[in-house]
Order: C-alpha cells, then sequence, then structure tokens
C-alpha cells in the first residue's frame, strides 16, 4: 500500500517537472530563435514478487510478478526544428534556414546562438546588443589591393568601419566597345577643317592616376586613305593641357618610353568584326586573338623619379578579340558610338554601406562605386545538436555529447544559409503546448488522486482496531 503512495508522488513530482517546461515554452513564444522543450516519461523500478518460470513436461511456463514503483523523467529533449522568418530591413538582423548556429565570443568562451538579432558597437565590431557577445567570422586581408577570405584560418571577430577608406587606384586596363560607320567618308588630299571633323570620330574616357586624380583619355580614330576597313587611332591623355603628357603607344609589355608613336592602325574584316592593329613599325597586334596595346603618359604633379624623368603612368588598351563583336570595336554601317567603354580606374572612397549574402560574406559599398569584400560570418554545425546545453540568453554551448563544433561558411558541409534583414521566431506552437498543458494537468490530478485513496485505505486499516 505504501508503494502507491510514493508512486503518486513520482507521478506528481515529474508532472510539475513536465508544467515547468511547458510554462518555458509559453513564456518563450515570442523569443527570438528560442526552440522548444518537451519532456519524456518512463517507469522506475520493479519490485518482483515472483520470478518467471520455464515451462516443465507437466505444467506450462509462468510470468514473473512485479509492481511498479512509479515513474521518472526519461528525457527533458530540445526541438531543433526550423522556425519562421520575420522581415525586419535591419540589414544586421540574420536568420538561418537550415541547421547551425552563429558563432559568439563571450569574454574568451565560444558559445552559439540562433537569434541573429545583431548590431554594430561603438568601435564597428559586430556583437549582440543585449549582451555583447561578439560575433565570430573571418575577416578579409588584402593582398595586391585584393580582398581575399581565409575560412581555414582561426576565427576572430568581425569589424566593418563605416566611414573607412578605400583606396584610390591608378587605371590598368580600359576596354573599347564601340562602333565606327562604314559609310564614313575618307579625307581627301588636302582636307579642309570641316572635312576632317566629318571623317573623324573621336571618343572620351575618364581615367585615375594612382593619387585618384582624373584624366581626359583621347582617342581619335580617322579613316586610312585608299582603304576600306582601316582607321587611324591617335591616343593622347589630357589633349587639353598647356603641358604635354607626352602620351606614347606600344605592343610590348614594358611601358612605352616618352616621345613614342601615339597613332597605331585599326583593321578590319569584311565582316566588321577586328581583325588587328598595328604601329608605324608594323608590330602587329592580334596573333593570340586579343588585340590591346600599351600606353604610357606623364602624370602630373607626381615626384620625379630618381633619374629626374616624370613618372609615367601605363595602363592596356583593349580593343576586343579577333572575330568578336559583343565586347569589341566594330565597323558597322550604324552611326559611330562610344558605348560600353570601361576602365578599372577609382578615386578614393569611404564605406558608406555594407550588405550580407546567403554564405555571411560581408562586402562593402563605398562612396566611390567599389565593393570590397570586409569578411565572412562563420557557422557551427554539430553531430548531436540535442546534445548542446542551454547556458541562456538564447545560447547554447557544447557538451560531451554534442560533438565538437564543425566550424565554417553557411551553404557547406550540412550547414544552412543566412539570410539578412529577417529574424528567426521561436519554434513554440502555441496549441500544442495547451493541450500539452491539459494533458499534464489531468495526470497530475490522477497522480493526487492516487494518493488520496492510498490514504483512505490506511485510513480503514488503522480503524480495525476499534
Amino acid at each position: 500500500m505504501m508503494r502507491s503512495l510514493f508512486s503518486g508522488v513520482s507521478g506528481l513530482q515529474n508532472h510539475q517537472t513536465r508544467m515547468d517546461v511547458i510554462g518555458n515554452n509559453i513564456s518563450n513564444i515570442n523569443t527570438t530563435g528560442f526552440k522548444r522543450v518537451r519532456v519524456n516519461f518512463h517507469d522506475m523500478l520493479y519490485q518482483q514478487l515472483q520470478g518467471a518460470a520455464r515451462p516443465t513436461e507437466d505444467l506450462g511456463g509462468v510470468n514473473p510478478k512485479e509492481v511498479g514503483l512509479g515513474m521518472s523523467i526519461a528525457s527533458i529533449d530540445t526541438i531543433h526544428i526550423q522556425g519562421s522568418l520575420q522581415s525586419t530591413g535591419n540589414q544586421t538582423d540574420l536568420a538561418i534556414t537550415g541547421n547551425g548556429f552563429f558563432v559568439l565570443d563571450d569574454a574568451g568562451t565560444q558559445l552559439f546562438t540562433r537569434a541573429g538579432a545583431f548590431s554594430l558597437d561603438a568601435e564597428g565590431i559586430l556583437v549582440n546588443p543585449a549582451n555583447g557577445m561578439k560575433v565570430m567570422g573571418w575577416m578579409a586581408r588584402e593582398v595586391e589591393g585584393n580582398s581575399i577570405l581565409d575560412v581555414s584560418s582561426p576565427i576572430g571577430q568581425l569589424e566593418i568601419p563605416i566611414g573607412g577608406k578605400d583606396p584610390a587606384k591608378a587605371t590598368t586596363m580600359i576596354q573599347f566597345a564601340c562602333n565606327l560607320d562604314k559609310r564614313t567618308p575618307e579625307l581627301p588630299d588636302n582636307p579642309s577643317a570641316s572635312q576632317v571633323i566629318e571623317s573623324t570620330w573621336a571618343t572620351t574616357i575618364k581615367i585615375f592616376d594612382s593619387f585618384g586624380d582624373t584624366h581626359d583619355m583621347q582617342v581619335e580614330f580617322t579613316r586610312v586613305p585608299g582603304t576600306a576597313n582601316s582607321w587611324n587611332a591617335t591616343v593622347v591623355v589630357n589633349p587639353q593641357d598647356v603641358i604635354p603628357t607626352n602620351t606614347s603607344i606600344g605592343f610590348g609589355e614594358e611601358a612605352p618610353a616618352a616621345g613614342g608613336p601615339q597613332t597605331f592602325v585599326v583593321n578590319f574584316s569584311n565582316n566588321g568584326t577586328l581583325l588587328s592593329a598595328e604601329d608605324g613599325a608594323g608590330n602587329v597586334s592580334g596573333a593570340s586573338g586579343q588585340v590591346q596595346m600599351y600606353v604610357a603618359f606623364d602624370v602630373p604633379n607626381a615626384t620625379p623619379n630618381e633619374d629626374g624623368t616624370p613618372l609615367r603612368q601605363e595602363f592596356v588598351l583593349n580593343l576586343g578579340t579577333v572575330g568578336g563583336f559583343t565586347n569589341s570595336i566594330t565597323q558597322y554601317a550604324e552611326a559611330s558610338s562610344s558605348k560600353a567603354v570601361e576602365q578599372d580606374g577609382r578615386t578614393m572612397g569611404y564605406l558608406e554601406n555594407f550588405g550580407i549574402d546567403q554564405s555571411g560574406t560581408i562586402t562593402g559599398v563605398y562612396t566611390n562605386g567599389s565593393t570590397r569584400t570586409i569578411g565572412q560570418i562563420a557557422m557551427a554545425s554539430f553531430a548531436n545538436q540535442g546534445g548542446l546545453e542551454k547556458v541562456g540568453s538564447n545560447a547554447f554551448r557544447s557538451s560531451n555529447n554534442s560533438g565538437l563544433a564543425n566550424i565554417g561558411p553557411a551553404g557547406i558541409a550540412g550547414k544552412g544559409k543566412i539570410i539578412a534583414g529577417t529574424l528567426e521566431m521561436s519554434n513554440v506552437d502555441m496549441a500544442d503546448q495547451f493541450v500539452d498543458m491539459i494533458v499534464t494537468q489531468r495526470g497530475f490530478q490522477a497522480n493526487s488522486k492516487t494518493i488520496q485513496t492510498a490514504d483512505q485505505l490506511l485510513q480503514e486499516l488503522l480503524t480495525l482496531k476499534r
């Protein structure tokens, strides 16, 4: 009889624990990134009144007689299913679709979370503003002017330097894709000024030196007399300046010396596509399929070289590919144009905005129009994410049964993708929790009735002596 009392007590205690878990779930129904928890029960030890007996020649077997001693909690599991995504429009709010966790640094302790309500602190560090934990990832390194990400290196804090500088870059390549009108008339032997203007097509593009200062590079195309598909091209940098920049061209990879030729000839096929380019010495560009030449000019207001000669800047003038027409100069019977002329130089700029893509890569947008990779957010996955320990503040830490954290970029090795401007909501289902609450309440009441009935039986037993 006493066994029933203690069985009822175990039922009361463990149903109360289940009610505590349900209450915690409901209280966190609007907690960002919260994962609901469930309680599983199992029966406890049994007192054996009679053991089992095997069959004999005369009698069959006998089953064991056992009386249970109540129930206990088998497990309290965290359910790591995906929560709904809520759009916020805040660029530092991040959500994960799929498996994985953000990695946080809590004063040297590595923690993990699904709650991506992040922001920048006063030093531009990406942090959780609720507790100051730093979001971990990889910062890009500058290698020869390019941003390189090494995700095999150790993770560290992510700094987004709003207002930081992007250095100026000298122009190293200019891409032509213009058209020269096949119908342009040839120049006579003694042309007038109007005839020269009518037979010449000039295109100008802004280029940059190493200081970020702009210069006008002008190319004038004129039909070669007596030819059907050839044009003279003259290249001049800053043609309006009083002091000449000594522009020169060449077909070698070395910078053309000052005082060299400024003119070359562009040849087209009968299909209107690019064929080759050649200088006055007979050097031809186009044998490799790419038609290009090297241009150099004196940089104004720059410190001279050690030998006293002016500092010269060189760049590649790319006319396109032999037989090409998409990104190449052409000769069709259409109006001459300078469409899609591109160059890779820029002036200095300041970081004014940034974006985060699905891989967690942080890309800065600068006032000079350039974009640069700043860093990448790290993600962690576990062999058994149910083995993680909750530490509060929407964070987890690894345990002996979770396995080691597999840290890497998003979208790789089973890790989900990052969605910027959204937050993952709690995965608590209110209807499900209310049903569990009713079941738990009835279980608690039933166990209390067990205790009451056992008490009444004991009371009856005590009255036998009267």
